[in-house]
């Protein structure tokens, strides 16, 4: 007989899961988002709802965040030769990463706004980018790069003849095999050195000519770069130095004999985050490639490229706040702690409104950026606009990324520092798209330089943020303040970080002021633009619909 009953029952009952949440998961990333959405429709991209909402559908599902957990879980592996001494410089990917690619190149992520060019074709992209963000950003690198690489491929026609119907593929070809053997190519590209970084001018790759000199002609190239992303691409955009100056350069894996090219990665490089995307150190030892456009115009040919793959850090990042919101949300709607359910206790309300107005404001712009990306080339002030206003909100969403991200995790508690939670993954990949394309430093310097040699892009800049001023004082007092920032130009360089954060704020509040939602916009102007606004979330001031902000983030089923 046993002589402790009542201990064994309650032995029994020791692994009862009481006060968690069910794990989030098989809901519409799109639907459940009503600042994406009413982005889209505000920026020209009603056209796109019903293929948004069924992608929506696809990256909220179960399987979906599987193969995200499962491509960054399985790290991509070099092999630099066969088993008889071949080079062969391949890397191998879990299925996963190649399930995630067919996916995002499927849903236009690549190349729709060039295929299928049409008012509001960006902002439609831009908002699949963003979803497909919230599942795995690793993957999104090669399809960021191969959208990005259209303007410039489009300066040499005879290679964009060949190339670019491949390029703007819906298809996914992850075969190693000559580009002359696929119908669908992804594109990369090779800029920085050990000795440069960021100033690319530096360079020491060297451009010699096969035969003839001159756009499309033929070169060998030779020299090393310290980063390559994506390595399995098909071709890469390389600048080097050629007898006219620094030039960029198209230089596939496999020359046009069906030779391998003697573009040789050396090493894989061992990242905190972004672990699903293979990055590399590469040799070029006399790789082929074809020059693109004139020699010594490769910064302002490869600039084009540059612009769009910030546009992308930027609905990335965005993408990635939106992700947090949906997990603390989730999170905080089903679990009670000192008698009663977290989202309803008035501190942890201050901190989810001031989260979710921080990826509000971070939507609105890159979905603004994306009627920019549109309008581009329609109209000069539209130009102007773009040009100043990317590097803006490069600097300002992604680097408040990161932040988000801790703040997030520290709202779940422990379980969010555990590895089978999404949100370590999601804190190692947010300072990703700050430091990629561009680094805060060099986005300031950009506005800076903006401003200098372009001044309409300042006017431009100015004029977006004017549509807004009489509707709010606060508003009105930050305008007053920024265009004093702009008449000192006393040590403008050593001030440009908070004059660039300044511009950011501006817009974010003209935009939400322009959405007519009343709630956000009073929100964003008392939290952010009235002395309010604190070095942590969690201190909007008194009055504010906390609940209205913490609505739009919760999953409807």
């Amino acid at each position: 007989m046993n002589q402790y009953p009542m201990a064994e029952r309650i032995k029994a009952n020791t692994h009862d899961v009481e006060n968690m949440p069910v794990v989030l998961e098989n809901y519409n990333v799109f639907n459940n988002d009503p600042a994406l959405k009413e982005g889209v429709l505000r920026e020209g991209g009603e056209w796109a709802l019903e293929r948004l909402q069924t992608f929506g559908e696809v990256c909220g599902s179960r399987e979906a965040i599987l193969a995200g957990s499962q491509a960054n879980q399985n790290k991509p592996t070099l092999q630099t030769h066969d088993r008889y001494g071949r080079r062969i410089d391949e890397v191998e990917f879990h299925p996963a990463y190649h399930q995630l690619m067919t996916s995002s190149l499927a849903n236009g992520i690549g190349g729709l706004p060039w295929a299928e060019p049409k008012a509001g074709a960006h902002v439609a992209r831009a908002a699949s980018f963003y979803m497909q963000s919230q599942v795995e950003a690793g993957h999104l690198c090669p399809v960021c790069m191969t959208y990005a690489s259209v303007p410039t491929l489009k300066k040499q026609a005879n290679i964009a003849e060949h190339w670019l119907p491949k390029v703007m593929s819906s298809e996914y070809d992850p075969r190693n095999v000559s580009y002359q053997d696929k119908q669908s190519l992804t594109i990369g590209m090779a800029m920085t050195e050990k000795q440069g970084g960021s100033d690319v001018r530096r360079n020491s790759t060297h451009a010699y000519p096969i035969g003839q000199r001159g756009p499309g002609m033929e070169y060998e190239l030779v020299g090393h770069k310290f980063f390559v992303s994506a390595p399995m691409c098909d071709a890469f955009l390389v600048l080097a130095q050629a007898e006219g100056g620094i030039s960029c350069f198209l230089v596939p894996r496999w020359r046009p004999d069906g030779s391998k090219n003697p573009l040789q990665v050396i090493r894989l490089k061992d990242k905190m985050g972004n672990v699903s995307n293979a990055s590399s150190e590469t040799e070029l030892r006399g790789a082929f490639g074809w020059l693109i456009g004139e020699e010594g115009r490769g910064i302002a040919n490869i600039l084009e490229m540059v612009a769009c793959t910030r546009f992308d850090c930027v609905s990335g990042s965005a993408g990635q706040m939106r992700a947090h919101m949906y997990q603390i949300v989730h999170h905080t709607s089903q679990r009670e702690a000192f008698g009663n359910r977290l989202d309803k206790q008035p501190l942890m309300q201050n901190v989810l409104a001031d989260l979710s107005l921080e990826a509000e404001a971070a939507t609105a712009m890159a979905m603004r950026l994306g009627r920019g990306m549109d309008e581009s080339g329609m109209n000069e002030e539209a130009d102007a606009f773009t040009r100043i206003a990317t590097a803006v909100c490069k600097y300002w969403v992604c680097k408040r990324a990161p932040g988000h991200a801790y703040e997030a995790m520290e709202t779940i508690g422990g379980s969010a520092v555990m590895e089978n939670s999404l949100m370590p993954r999601f804190y190692r990949e947010a300072p990703i798209n700050s430091i990629w394309e561009g680094s805060g430093n060099v986005q300031c310097l950009d506005v800076l330089r903006a401003m200098s040699r372009e001044p309409s892009s300042l006017e431009a800049f100015m004029s977006e943020l004017e549509k807004s001023r009489g509707s709010d004082k606060r508003f009105d007092a930050h305008l007053s303040k920024l265009a004093k920032e702009f008449r000192n130009l006393d040590e403008v360089e050593y001030r440009a970080r908070h004059i660039v954060e300044q511009m950011a704020l501006g817009l974010q509040g003209s935009l939400l002021i322009q959405t007519g939602n009343s709630h956000i916009a009073d929100a964003f102007c008392a939290g952010r633009l009235d002395g309010n606004s604190g070095h942590t979330y969690g201190m909007l001031p008194k009055g504010i619909d906390v609940n209205a902000l913490i609505d739009r983030c919760r999953i409807a089923r």
